[in-house]
């Protein structure tokens, strides 16, 4: 691996380890990991760093940047699924070693522990994170490596808010004239779908940024919809196979069927890279 680039401070060195977005198809061969899991990778690369921060002075103190998602962190709605080989996480112990881990691809600013966070996005990505305070950390490291952490609140350009109600509800009711300013997901109980409303809406709410029904009309589409949310492709092929057929996979399918999505996944993450 290259040299890492280093600051300085009053107590000596600090190594930057940067480690990207992994996939394990694509890299596993390369960093010499057992398979391509995004255990796997994150392992032989955090061997690598540790190899290359143990050749260096002894008070050389440590950071790694890395994307990934760390086993026991909260997820929201915007995050991309990184899930490979079925496994969408990794450990925390992968890390161990070092003095600081600093985590991106999850939006919300959380502390997995004393030494491994994410400090999330500086803006929502969805509605999901409305109740979630954007933040990010101040790391403190001390000639010892002790750590002191302080979480720093991001400046809100703009409330996220979402609001449920009748379209004359919304219109007319005062209690509502504090959600007039905010970006906003609205969801109307109207029994009937009333006409232009989210033109009717942004009269009164400007920053209204999308519109929801409670009464489907499309009630298989709704039903669908409830029944893949959470899933992963694998599971949603599965049981698509089962729907169809009316007969579930047997273990070959399964695997094959999971093969086949690692393909799709990482000839996608190639052309990317490309």
């Amino acid at each position: 691996m290259t040299a890492p680039p280093f600051l300085h401070d009053e107590h000596g060195p600090v190594a930057f380890y940067g480690l990207p977005y992994l996939e394990p198809g694509l890299v596993h061969t390369h960093l010499g990991a057992e398979k391509p899991s995004h255990h796997a990778v994150l392992s032989a690369a955090m061997d690598k760093v540790r190899t290359d921060l143990a050749a260096r002075p002894a008070n050389t103190r440590s950071v790694v940047l890395a994307h990934a998602f760390v086993t026991g962190a909260d997820t929201s709605d915007s995050e991309r699924d990184i899930t490979a080989g079925g496994v969408p996480s990794v450990s925390a112990s992968v890390f161990t070693g070092v003095d600081y881990v600093a985590l991106g691809h999850l939006h919300r600013c959380q502390q997995i522990s004393e030494r491994i966070r994410y400090s999330g996005s500086p803006l929502a990505y969805s509605f999901s994170e409305a109740d979630y305070p954007k933040a990010t950390w101040l790391i403190d490291l001390d000639a010892n490596s002790d750590l002191t952490a302080r979480k720093i609140l991001c400046p809100v350009p703009r409330r996220l808010r979402q609001l449920t109600g009748t379209l004359n509800d919304l219109l007319t009711q005062p209690e509502h004239a504090d959600y007039e300013d905010c970006w906003l997901h609205i969801t109307l109980t109207d029994t009937d779908r009333p006409h232009m409303a989210m033109e009717r809406l942004r009269e009164r709410f400007p920053h209204a940024l999308k519109l929801s029904f409670s009464h489907q009309r499309d009630t298989d589409t709704q039903s669908y919809r409830s029944r893949v949310n959470g899933r992963s492709d694998h599971e949603i092929t599965l049981g698509f196979l089962d729907h169809v057929t009316g007969i579930p996979a047997t273990v070959p399918e399964q695997n094959l069927l999971q093969e086949g999505l690692e393909s799709v996944r990482t000839a996608a993450a190639a052309r990317e890279a490309s």
